[in-house]
């Protein structure tokens, strides 16, 4: 889980949220001040599940932040942390369903707790299956991908396993018998295409590099991976259907299984 924390102030929640990291390694914690750039820019380029916002600061109103970055992350778990005296009747009404409570300064060791555990349980968690034919699921719901070109892409970089995955390797992989440069047109659309469908399931697990793609898979549920891992799992003997490149990795699977 990844959780940030936006405070013009943040030596309290830092102290408290560094005590937890002894007990928590799950969770990854990115601090940062009152810089709206610095701050979206994050939220664009790594899953984001929780955040802990100041209401006032000098540079920036942590309610209209709550907004930018829910368009986002619309899924996102939000706390508001404030030495006023507000309530949720007071936030915004397009803020208000995505946050889980409102923190008072001094803070509250056990309330900061409750509010962490509550993020946890709302955790976003992305299931794809490689098995058979591939496919991503979100809340139970089926990931439409607008191109099939951008699925297969997106099913590339899930079996490259979190290793970066250059602009030349997935043209090669997926469009082996391309002119280079009808190829590259191809691979830039797809790029785009897959970006979008991220961006519109608030699953922005892909850093889109210069002729570069790496997936964070923190928080993606995956067959294959569990496969890997030495997991009891029915392996039903297809793999990645219809797409050509996915023969090394049978051959993975196979030796995995001691075939």
């Amino acid at each position: 889980m990844r959780i940030i924390v936006v405070d013009d102030e943040t030596a309290p929640l830092h102290l408290f949220l560094e005590g937890t990291l002894a007990l928590d390694h799950a969770t990854d914690y990115h601090f940062f001040h009152d810089d709206t750039e610095k701050i979206l820019k994050y939220c664009r380029d790594f899953p984001v599940d929780g955040a802990f916002l100041d209401v006032r600061m000098p540079r920036i109103d942590g309610v209209d932040l709550a907004r930018q970055i829910i368009a986002i992350h619309p899924q996102i778990r939000i706390v508001f942390v404030t030495g006023f005296s507000i309530t949720l009747e007071d936030i915004d009404e397009a803020v208000r369903s995505n946050v889980i409570g409102i923190a008072f300064k001094p803070l509250n060791e056990m309330d900061l707790s409750r509010y962490l555990d509550a993020m946890k349980q709302q955790k976003t968690i992305l299931v794809a299956r490689t098995f058979g034919s591939f496919d991503c699921f979100i809340h139970g719901q089926l990931v439409r991908f607008s191109s099939t070109k951008s699925k297969e892409l997106f099913a590339y970089l899930i079996v490259n396993d979190g290793k970066s995955v250059t602009m030349n390797q997935a043209i090669t992989a997926l469009w082996p018998d391309r002119d280079i440069d009808k190829a590259k047109i191809l691979y830039r659309d797809a790029v785009w295409r897959l970006r979008s469908t991220l961006s519109d399931i608030g699953f922005p697990c892909v850093e889109f590099g210069r002729a570069v793609l790496t997936l964070n898979k923190a928080d993606i549920q995956c067959d294959y991976y569990d496969l890997l891992a030495g997991k009891d799992v029915d392996y039903p003997g297809e793999f990645l259907a219809s797409y050509e490149w996915s023969l090394p990795y049978e051959e993975i699977i196979d030796r995995k299984l001691g075939r």
